[in-house]
């Protein structure tokens, strides 16, 4: 039972209360935000601002998905929630804009995108323009991936994987760990190869460099990607 608001207190706002009864069911407002794929900060102003009111129904979806199914995954309760979160509007009624970080490839041929566990959820959509474009002017890509350490088929420094040892790899205290593939002393990979195998995947950029992960012997077929980073360069 979510707790009682003490007299006199201002009342609380649905998605706070629905905020409330997931963190019942132990869940941290860091987890809630990555299920709605927005910042923590916004969570919090459910409480502070009264914020919220256009992901009640997204929560309702996830709250009764784990009071009723017993569904704790994050990933999946994100797939739950995103055909129910919708696009604030203006005063004038037209979709607001979503601040985000612009995909830039500079002339020389330097770009730089990452996407997050929010972002893996849905695809890694943000990469695609990345990718797309590295692919039309020709560019080299290179990208690192980040899962759990059993993921793994080689163990990390192997040079079947990843070359040298411990070069290009991250553990991480979570029992996660980082692999980088490609490089410009490497030369990377042919950026038009992995927007064809995007383009496969229907635009999904993950499943997309989880295939060449598995077809190359890399990781197991059910390790799960929670981070992507894409890099491109033009050859010399």
């Amino acid at each position: 039972m979510p707790p009682r608001t003490p007299a006199g207190a201002p009342q609380r706002s649905e998605a706070a209360r629905l905020a409330d009864q997931l963190q019942a069911a132990g869940f941290t407002k860091r987890d809630i935000a990555r299920i709605i794929d927005r910042d923590p900060s916004l969570v919090s102003q459910f409480y502070t601002r009264h914020k919220g009111a256009a992901f009640v129904p997204a929560l309702t979806h996830v709250l009764a998905a784990v009071q009723s199914a017993g569904v704790t995954d994050a990933t999946e309760l994100a797939a739950i929630a995103a055909p129910h979160i919708t696009r604030r509007t203006t005063s004038s009624g037209t979709r607001a804009r979503v601040r985000t970080k612009a995909v830039l490839i500079t002339p020389t041929g330097t770009g730089t995108g990452r996407a997050g566990a929010q972002a893996i959820a849905s695809g890694a959509a943000r990469l695609r323009p990345l990718i797309a474009e590295a692919a039309r002017q020709g560019l080299r890509l290179a990208f690192t991936v980040r899962l759990a350490k059993t993921g793994y088929v080689h163990p990390s420094g192997s040079r079947t994987d990843s070359p040298g040892i411990r070069r290009d790899v991250v553990q991480r205290a979570d029992h996660t760990e980082e692999r980088s593939y490609g490089s410009a002393q490497t030369g990377g990979f042919d950026a038009r190869e992995f927007a064809s195998r995007t383009d496969h995947a229907g635009g999904d950029v993950t499943a997309a460099v989880h295939q060449w992960l598995v077809e190359t012997g890399r990781i197991h077929p059910t390790a799960h990607i929670v981070h992507l980073e894409v890099r491109t360069w033009r050859s010399r």
